[in-house]
């Protein structure tokens, strides 16, 4: 370890002469069971750019995985995440870079408790702040003048807040399902119905039967609908038929299939996943080239031009460990997107996905 000095006299750590990958500061700290845990730092390195983790190790050699930033030389990245205590105890908190041969330059560490209570104050704090707005009425006459001690009544006819749920085929087979549905939600995603392997089981046999009559129940009922998904960049996720065609086959079903869907929905739906999760994986980019998620992108923003285009991916907010579908890479992919020709003017957005199979803590980066 040693200290140094940038430009400006900014002092901080330097973990060199790394063997390990766990090789940098460390400080052990005492948890406190149920207490709720930030964690912050400002991190560089001292040349290319690495992902650096910050860990979390217990009295059992458990490694916690508390949070991670893409650092790079010549500018200081945020790492933040931190941890929820399920028992009471010691733990060593370090850094962790795979890259031995690079510094690990760390400043400004911090490491706050919350209570479960002082964590809900703190959104509710922000509710105020970002959900809510002061209103003033004003009553007058038909020629401008105040009338006063008027009574006001509300009725809310719609929630500004987009809350939503996914949907399947099973709403069409139940009345009392659609109307618990229709009465809670106005945003809503299929789970499957519109995606490739359900509308064209066979090539050259479409069928959109299902997925119709569902946006028609959504249409019906006020529910904005996200399309999902026009391809999908897995390997396993796509139609049994799609696995085995040569790139030049592959190439002229996907633009079919493109122009089929988005055709077919355009200016219906409030939201497109164009490649879904294109982060963790890379099945038209491996057989049609690394500019297919682009070329994709483009050709639905032309048959759907009004339509957000989202880069949606998986293990964003419940998985502590994930790196593929990083922040930094979701920039990464958005200004690939973004400076690909003639895709000048589409509307990106970000889509993050979580499954969430059993308890678990979403990241405060999130």
């Amino acid at each position: 370890m040693r200290e140094g000095v940038s430009r400006e006299g900014n002092m901080f750590i330097v973990a060199c002469n790394r063997s390990k990958p766990s090789d940098s500061i460390s400080q052990k700290v005492q948890l406190q069971q149920t207490k709720l845990y930030s964690f912050s730092a400002w991190v560089q390195i001292s040349e290319g750019s690495e992902t650096v983790d910050v860990i979390f190790k217990t009295t059992h050699g458990e490694w916690i995985r508390g949070g991670s930033v893409v650092a790079k030389h010549g500018c200081w990245s945020l790492l933040k995440g931190g941890m929820v205590a399920h028992l009471s105890g010691p733990v060593e908190i370090f850094f962790v870079c795979n890259n031995t041969r690079v510094e690990v330059w760390i400043d400004n560490v911090s490491f706050q408790p919350f209570t479960t209570q002082q964590w809900r104050s703190h959104q509710d704090k922000s509710i105020e702040e970002v959900r809510k707005r002061k209103v003033r009425f004003q009553v007058t006459y038909a020629n401008g003048t105040a009338l006063g001690g008027a009574a006001v009544s509300i009725k809310q006819t719609k929630s500004g807040f987009p809350f939503g749920c996914g949907m399947n085929h099973y709403i069409l087979l139940s009345n009392a399902y659609q109307k618990w549905f229709a009465s809670r939600f106005k945003f809503t995603t299929f789970t499957n119905e519109m995606k490739w392997y359900s509308t064209e089981k066979e090539q050259g046999h479409e069928d959109y039967t299902i997925a119709d009559a569902m946006l028609s129940f959504a249409e019906k009922n006020g529910i904005a609908v996200r399309g999902h998904n026009i391809l999908w960049d897995s390997p396993k996720m796509q139609p049994q038929w799609v696995k085995n065609l040569s790139p030049s086959e592959l190439r002229i079903a996907a633009t079919k299939r493109t122009d089929s869907v988005a055709r077919r929905y355009s200016g219906k739906l409030i939201a497109w996943d164009v490649m879904n999760e294109n982060m963790h994986f890379s099945f038209y980019e491996d057989k049609l080239g690394k500019n297919a998620s682009s070329e994709y992108y483009l050709r639905a923003y032309q048959l759907d031009p009004k339509t957000i285009m989202f880069l949606n991916e998986f293990n964003t907010i419940e998985y502590s460990k994930e790196i593929r579908a990083s922040p930094v890479n979701y920039v990464k992919k958005i200004k690939e997107i973004l400076s690909y020709p003639g895709i000048k003017g589409i509307l990106l957005g970000i889509g993050i996905q979580g499954h969430f199979v059993k308890p678990t803590n979403v990241k405060p980066t999130t």
